[in-house]
């Protein structure tokens, strides 16, 4: 098979109804990209999504298989400590992801366009645009938009490069949204409808829904062509996503409903710093193995 072309999971033969709870064999091309996503939407089948904002995680998370990686704006509150992801610049967007393109050889990289920089104009959002990929190395870059925001898009598709639309709860509007809310409960969810399809008609390649009801999710999923990415959306879009460090119990303080943490690396981590600090107040570190 050529790696140039669409690869379904696990063959030929992989568009036909799976046995419940078997697991697909990851996609097999040399790079992924949004022809593979878009052969996995078709044929119904899933891939995942984590975020990474360095050389190191974005290495591990390609060799295991991730799909996507996401150079998120959540690097404003993972990795500088900013309360807010307001707060990051367009510059050190690029740096991150920087790091992360040139760690994978197979991952399909994405990255997001920070606050203030594309919002202005469908001009202003192809100039954000250009940098990202051009300075980055990215291949795909995400916006947080609506329908008000199609020709924002149609200018970027236009411009070659391929979008990612965000709908539901952008964290970006978090003051206009009010908070930390969920999105498109009751009547709200005809407008998460619209503003997906709308995107969609303007050249948007997936829809990624954040913090929407499931059943909103779903049927957002089953009306667009295009794949659908959920966090805190349910089972029933194309993708997933969550951000590393809560899926691999890094972080501290509350953790969201829809995050299922794999592993507890912050006890794995506090117990073996600790007994490196113990053994070098004590002298036991280094020993005689560990000199010249």
């Amino acid at each position: 098979m050529s790696t140039d072309q669409p690869a379904p999971y696990g063959g030929a033969d992989s568009g036909a109804a799976r046995p419940s709870g078997t697991t697909p064999e990851p996609l097999t091309p040399a790079r992924v990209r949004t022809v593979h996503l878009q052969r996995c939407k078709d044929r119904g089948e899933r891939f995942s999504m984590l975020t990474s904002y360095d050389a190191m995680t974005a290495e591990i998370f390609d060799e295991t298989g991730i799909e996507v990686l996401l150079v998120g704006d959540s690097a404003a509150n993972v990795v500088l400590g900013r309360e807010s992801t307001l707060r990051i610049s367009l510059e050190e967007m690029i740096v991150f992801t920087s790091a992360v393109v040139r760690s994978v050889s197979r991952a399909m990289v994405v990255v997001d366009a920070p606050f203030g920089t594309y919002e202005a104009s469908p001009e202003q959002a192809v100039g954000c645009g250009v940098r990202l990929m051009k300075e980055s190395g990215a291949h795909a870059v995400k916006v947080e938009a609506d329908a008000s925001m199609a020709d924002h898009v149609r200018a970027m598709v236009s411009a070659g490069i391929p979008v990612m639309a965000h709908v539901g709860f952008t964290p970006q509007s978090e003051h206009a949204l009010g908070g930390y809310r969920i999105q498109g409960r009751g009547e709200s969810g005809s407008q998460v409808l619209e503003d997906a399809l709308a995107l969609e008609a303007a050249g948007a390649f997936a829809v990624l829904l954040e913090m929407v009801p499931a059943d909103v999710a779903a049927e957002v999923d089953q009306r667009l062509s295009v794949p659908t990415i959920g966090i805190g959306a349910g089972g029933a879009t194309t993708g997933q996503v969550l951000v590393w460090q809560d899926m691999l119990g890094l972080t501290s303080g509350r953790v969201p409903k829809f995050v299922r943490q794999y592993a507890d690396l912050r006890a794995t981590m506090t117990e073996a710093v600790r007994t490196y600090r113990d053994e070098v107040r004590s002298g036991e570190f280094p020993t005689d193995q560990h000199v010249y």
